[in-house]
């Protein structure tokens, strides 16, 4: 199966990228901080005390970001857990209905879902939300980052929709589901 949105998903495959190396970066410096602190009180110096305010916090929130913004891209490279073990032994001709009733569903709760995360974010932008944590983030930041994740994986999955059902019309007996041997990119 191939996307047309490709690029679109990628792009959300390196925002989830950066989100994982910001991460990676924020808590590598808080320790290498902690470390030089450690060392100097050892030798019988004082601390610095550098410290990066709200650590935890600012990574959970880019933890949203490279759970959320990857899922078109995964999607998009068979990479998901797909329950298929009852799938796979049915006819392809089955099969094809089976997989297009499976990703309607899929994209109903997904563009509720979907719907959900803009109501609030629409209320948290009128009541001025923010964080509670050591740094006052405002809350529609990392709510936005889940909706344009979402909304990533809304279009895979009605790109994947569009070509099931496109195949179970016209040639049921040819479908071939998503699976190790089809890697198309």
């Amino acid at each position: 199966m191939r996307f047309r949105l490709m690029p679109l998903y990628r792009l959300g495959g390196w925002g989830a990228a950066a989100s994982m190396i910001a991460i990676c970066g924020l808590v590598s410096v808080q320790v290498l901080f902690r470390l030089l602190d450690a060392i100097l009180v050892l030798f019988g110096g004082d601390r610095l005390g550098l410290e990066i305010g709200g650590v935890s916090e600012l990574a959970a929130y880019l933890l949203v970001g490279a759970s959320f913004l990857g899922t078109a891209y995964t999607f998009t490279h068979h990479a998901h857990i797909r329950m298929s073990l009852l799938i796979q032994r049915l006819p392809a001709r089955v099969r094809v209905f089976v997989e297009t009733w499976c990703l309607g569903v899929a994209l109903a709760l997904n563009l509720l879902l979907c719907w959900s995360l803009w109501t609030l974010i629409q209320e948290s932008l009128s009541y001025n939300d923010v964080s509670s944590g050591m740094l006052a983030i405002p809350l529609w930041i990392p709510q936005l980052t889940l909706l344009v994740g979402m909304s990533l994986m809304s279009l895979a999955l009605l790109e994947a929709l569009g070509s099931t059902t496109r195949t179970a019309v016209t040639a049921p007996a040819s479908y071939q589901p998503f699976d190790e041997d089809a890697k198309e990119v």
